[in-house]
């Protein structure tokens, strides 16, 4: 599903309103209108998300799913048939050495995060998802929950107790 055009009428509209202003006004909208671009997108994406889930909640056997695809979501329609075929897989094991999950740990409940990745680290996290034979969100909880156990180390790359604060601007 293309988004711009739904970015482009807001950014059309604020620019709209801000015509009758002086040039200040004009200069901030302006300014404005394309800081809220990945604002809109995200918002119009948790939008659809949540459509998805009512629709998949409202209907009987089948599933409506939003997936990135780059900077543009997809929407995905599974019949009933579709999704009774797969069992599903036993949990993982958890890493070598690591204690299991106390009771007030794992309590079973999921919250939802959004995750921003560039397209490459997105691309080999699919690869070796598809490696394990686990969906990216599967793969990803288990690296996770492997990170973060008692003794686990980092990789060099993740920079451990470096920050940086400041501004960008593209």
């Amino acid at each position: 599903m293309e988004l711009t055009p739904y970015v482009e009428a807001l950014r059309h509209d604020l620019l709209n309103a801000a015509a009758a202003g002086t040039e200040q006004t004009r200069e901030t909208a302006r300014l404005l209108a394309a800081a809220l671009d990945p604002s809109t997108r995200l918002c119009l994406v948790d939008a659809l998300s949540a459509l998805a889930a009512e629709v998949t909640t409202a209907w009987d056997g089948g599933s409506v799913e939003i997936r990135m695809h780059g900077r543009e979501p997809q929407v995905v329609v599974t019949g009933a048939e579709s999704l009774a075929a797969p069992p599903v897989p036993p949990p993982p094991p958890p890493p070598p050495g690591a204690d299991a999950p106390s009771e007030e740990e794992d309590d079973f409940t999921t919250a939802r995060i959004t995750l921003r990745l560039p397209e490459t680290l997105k691309t080999r996290a699919e690869r070796a998802a598809a490696t394990e034979g686990l969906s990216v969100n599967s793969w990803l909880v288990r690296a996770i929950a492997a990170a973060v156990q008692p003794g686990g180390r980092p990789t060099p790359q993740q920079h451990v107790g470096r920050r940086m604060t400041g501004y960008a601007r593209s």
